[in-house]
C-alpha cells in the first residue's frame, strides 16, 4: 500500500482558524487516497501566504515523506504557489509528489519547472565557457598543467567515490537525528526498541529496508561522529 504525507496551506490566519478552505484541501486529497486505495500517515498544515518560501510545516511533511518512503500529497498545485523555494525543497528532500487535482500531471509540472531553472543554468554555464574561451585566445593558461595524472597520484578517483557513500549516509543519519531524539525522548533507549519504534513509524532504513538493532546501532554511531552533527 502507497503510504501518504498530506500539505496542505491556508493563505491567512483567519483561515487558519475557521478552517476556510481547509476541509476543501482535505476533502481532496480523501477522496484521492480512498480512490487509490492510499494510506494517509500524516498531515501538516500551514498558515502561510504564497508568496513567501519560509515553510516550516512543508519542510516538515517533505523529511516526513523522505524518511519513510511515503508520497508528499497536496490537494492543488496553486497551495505550494510557484516558489523556486519550493521546487528545490522538493528536488532535495528526494520525496514523491502528486496533486489531487492533476494527479496524472504532477510528474510533467515538476519537469517543465526544473527545465526553466536549468535553462537558467545551461545561460550561465554558457557565459562562463565564452568568457573562458576569450582568456584562452588571450593566451592564458587555464586548468591543472599535470592534468589527470596529478589526479591520479592523488589516488582521488576512488577517494571521491568513497566520500560521495558517506556523505549520502551522513545527510540520512542527520535527517533521522530528530527522529531519534523524539523516540529518547519518550524513554525508549535499547537498540531493540528503538528498532521497533522507526519500523512502527513507517521509517525505513537508507537502503529502503526495515531496522533492527545492529542497524540502529550503526546510525547511532554515525550520528556521534563530528560530521554530522
Amino acid at each position: 500500500m502507497c503510504r501518504v504525507v498530506a500539505y496542505y496551506r491556508v493563505s491567512t490566519a483567519d483561515q487558519g482558524r475557521s478552517g476556510l478552505g481547509l476541509e476543501a484541501q482535505r476533502q481532496a486529497v480523501r477522496n484521492l487516497c480512498e480512490s487509490r486505495g492510499w494510506e494517509v500517515i500524516d498531515e501538516r498544515t500551514e498558515v502561510e501566504s504564497g508568496k513567501t518560501s519560509n515553510r516550516p510545516q512543508l519542510s516538515a511533511a517533505l523529511h516526513h515523506a523522505k524518511v519513510t518512503g511515503s508520497t508528499l500529497v497536496v490537494a492543488k498545485l496553486d497551495r505550494l504557489s510557484r516558489s523556486v523555494a519550493f521546487l528545490s525543497a522538493l528536488q532535495d528532500s528526494g520525496a514523491k509528489f502528486v496533486a489531487a487535482d492533476m494527479p496524472e500531471a504532477n510528474d510533467l509540472t515538476v519537469h517543465i519547472m526544473a527545465a526553466v531553472a536549468q535553462a537558467e543554468r545551461e545561460a550561465i554555464s554558457k557565459r562562463t565557457k565564452d568568457a573562458l574561451r576569450v582568456a584562452k585566445a588571450a593566451g592564458r593558461k587555464l586548468g591543472n598543467p599535470n592534468g589527470a595524472q596529478a589526479l591520479r597520484r592523488a589516488g582521488k578517483g576512488n577517494a571521491a567515490a568513497v566520500e560521495q557513500v558517506k556523505a549520502e549516509a551522513d545527510n540520512y543519519a542527520h535527517d533521522l537525528a530528530p527522529v531519534i531524539a523524539d523516540i529518547r525522548a519518550s524513554g525508549v533507549t535499547s537498540l531493540g526498541r528503538i528498532a521497533a519504534e522507526l519500523n512502527a513509524r513507517h521509517i525505513q532504513t537508507r537502503r529502503g529496508g526495515r531496522w533492527h538493532g545492529s542497524s540502529v546501532r550503526n546510525l547511532l554511531a554515525r550520528m556521534e561522529e563530528p560530521s554530522v552533527v
